[in-house]
């Protein structure tokens, strides 16, 4: 019975960590918000306005869904505790295993409450858009990338997100020269905005038949999308140029080979966006615009320029010395992130997905200054 008794222990030692995370979460505040929503959508003619109702109803459930999770929080940690003073009272230990997996589950779920509360950028809520390009070296760059693209779609299915392709260029022989793909769901580019810049790789070259280690670079670009009525960009149809192309490339699944392609370049910038996944022109249109605004405003971001005018084109910049990350498979296996530090050996699952615990502990260093590079 020691483990329950050690288990009591760790359960006591958590409630103060769940109450503090209430004041965190701010719900306090966001039920006093929920109050004055119900009171709108109570109100007569609240549905006369379809696109604010729609609104208000999201963030209505937005609320509720939080709070609601946060109370399954405090109801799980309960019946915790019952079971360890029950299992202690009858001297009955059948329900360890449920106690440990529940113990396990409450503790992953605080983790992640708590990282939702590191979310304070303007745009974390956000779905996001990552864009994938190959560096130099050929093949082996172009599968790398092809590699991140993987990941990045595996962790995606690991936290129940959407992934759609917008664009997909084959490498040469293998891999790709470049892809986006855009993630949908709660703070999906809060978390991910940790994943841009250049991801460095070391391994024994599947392509070189005298197995030689290669270095090889792939960059990843990640933006917020940012909804169809957000003001904070305005694009105009004279600010760019509209190219219009046949699908190309083997692609697969990823490409519409019936559909006109779209290439969309930006006056002021330079930036050039591309998209031949959708099944119109005018879809594809639609898909580049997404995918311009995007980077305008994460190009304004970086440059804390006050308007898109006053935003200058920057092409990051795939070469040595400015990776964030190193994933070494030769000759140990490690991946370590030169921002914050953190690293994992256990490359494989990195490469599945497994990238949450890099996540926080970007959103950490981000909300203490405390990067180990700067």
């Amino acid at each position: 019975m020691i483990q329950f008794e050690e288990y009591k222990g760790k359960l006591t030692a958590l409630k103060p960590k769940l109450d503090e995370l209430a004041v965190s979460l701010n719900l306090e505040a966001d039920s006093e918000e929920l109050e004055r929503l119900h009171a709108q959508i109570e109100a007569p003619g609240f549905w006369d306005n379809q696109e604010l109702s729609q609104k208000v109803m999201k963030r209505a459930r937005q609320l509720e869904t939080k709070a609601e999770r946060y109370q399954k929080m405090c109801t799980n940690w309960e019946d915790l505790l019952t079971i360890c003073e029950m299992a202690l009272e009858e001297n009955d230990d059948s329900m360890l295993e449920e106690l440990t997996t529940g113990y396990e589950a409450l503790e992953t779920a605080m983790e992640s409450a708590r990282l939702e509360t590191l979310l304070t950028e303007e745009y974390d809520a956000y779905n996001a858009i990552v864009t994938l390009h190959a560096g130099a070296g050929g093949t082996e760059a172009q599968d790398w990338a092809q590699m991140l693209f993987r990941m990045y779609t595996r962790w995606a299915e690991r936290h129940g997100f959407s992934c759609k392709t917008l664009d997909y260029q084959d490498g040469d022989e293998a891999g790709i020269k470049s892809a986006t793909i855009m993630i949908e769901g709660p703070n999906a580019y809060g978390y991910l905005r940790s994943e841009h810049g250049v991801h460095r790789l070391v391994r024994v070259s599947p392509f070189d038949a005298n197995a030689r280690r290669q270095t090889s670079f792939a960059a990843a670009e990640v933006m917020p999308d940012l909804p169809d009525d957000c003001t904070d960009v305005e694009i105009r149809p004279d600010e760019y140029e509209m190219q219009v192309f046949r699908s190309s490339g083997a692609g697969g699944q990823h490409i519409n080979k019936t559909s006109s392609a779209v290439r969309l370049i930006h006056h002021a910038t330079g930036i050039v966006v591309s998209c031949q996944t959708e099944r119109s022109q005018f879809q594809n249109k639609e898909s580049c615009l997404r995918m311009l605004r995007a980077k305008l405003i994460e190009l304004k971001m970086q440059q804390h320029a006050e308007k898109i005018s006053d935003i200058k084109g920057v092409q990051l910049k795939i070469e040595w010395g400015s990776q964030i990350r190193s994933y070494v498979f030769m000759p140990y296996q490690l991946v370590k992130d030169t921002r914050t530090g953190f690293e994992s050996s256990n490359i494989n699952a990195v490469m599945d997905g497994d990238l949450d615990g890099f996540i926080n502990a970007y959103l950490t260093c981000a909300a203490t200054n405390t990067w180990v590079t700067k």
